[in-house]
């Protein structure tokens, strides 16, 4: 007989409480004009603040260098001095055409560090360089463009203050009891509540849940789930297969682990193992065969 034993631990708990800061704000930069004033020139909004530090968008009209000259090149820059900022934030070059779709850039994943110590006060993204291939801006019917000018929004420019961390306020032991889901599983086996499915295995049925099944064996998900399923019958029939090879199989996917065999003779107990393993090869299940 092979089975396993779940002890009752006992975990030690700290709490403590951790408080991130964050401000959220947003600016509007007009730019009149399309006139070229050369790669690597720029022109830059008014400066503002958000989160305590003051920051301005960049627009390079000409790309902020000869590889991106077919481009227009529009960053967001940190102005503040000895600082280091995390934000997060997106920047949207907006359609003045109701029903267009506004073009954007948006940094919101991942936070981005700013630090005003050199490139690093644009926090170093290169697809800010790229931002929009010049020729698109202008296309006639784009949207981007009227009256002769167009409009860059920092949009949701979240800056995300230093983590402040409070001292423990409590030490207590919890007691964690032994999972006890293998137990309701066997009992739903018994039961045979619910099921909707059934296997003809050497003259014997047995009833069992599809779900249940599906989720143990990558074979047996194909076979109920999948194209391989036989139409939409919920009745099986298992070849080459012994009725009791299949029923302590059933035990291992509802329990992971293997019934009492204690009933079983030396070489029987042998001749089970073996038909076992070839059961687990059969259903691609690799940890019965860990057993």
């Amino acid at each position: 007989m092979l089975s396993g034993l779940t002890p009752i631990t006992k975990a030690k708990s700290m709490a403590s409480r951790c408080t991130t800061g964050s401000e959220v704000g947003a600016h509007i930069f007009e730019i009149n004009g399309r006139a070229c004033i050369g790669v690597g020139k720029f022109v830059r909004s008014n400066i503002y603040t958000i989160g305590g530090f003051d920051w301005a968008m960049r627009f390079y009209p000409d790309g902020v260098c000869e590889a991106y000259k077919e481009n227009i090149s529009v960053y967001l820059e940190l102005i503040s001095d000895n600082a280091e900022v995390r934000a997060l934030y997106s920047l949207r070059l907006v359609n003045q055409v109701p029903g267009l779709s506004n073009w954007e850039l948006a940094m919101n994943k991942q936070p981005v560090v700013f630090s005003s110590k050199g490139k690093n006060r644009f926090g170093t993204v290169r697809s800010h360089a790229y931002f929009k291939l010049r020729s698109d801006l202008e296309l006639e019917g784009s949207g981007f463009i009227k009256d002769n000018r167009f409009t860059i929004n920092s949009m949701s420019l979240l800056v995300i203050k230093e983590s402040q961390v409070c001292e423990p306020w409590a030490n207590t032991e919890i007691e964690v009891p032994p999972s006890d889901i293998t137990q309701h599983l066997s009992n739903l086996l018994e039961s045979k509540e619910g099921a909707d499915v059934s296997f003809i295995v050497g003259g014997e049925t047995f009833e069992a849940h599809k779900i249940v099944l599906a989720m143990r064996s990558p074979v047996l998900k194909a076979e109920l789930c999948g194209q391989m399923r036989e139409g939409r019958m919920a009745r099986i029939t298992i070849g080459e297969m012994q009725p009791d090879v299949f029923r302590a199989l059933l035990h291992f996917i509802y329990t992971d682990s293997l019934p009492n065999m204690g009933n079983l003779q030396g070489g029987d107990t042998i001749e089970m193992i073996r038909n076992l393993l070839v059961a687990a090869d059969r259903y691609t299940m690799d940890s019965l065969k860990l057993i």
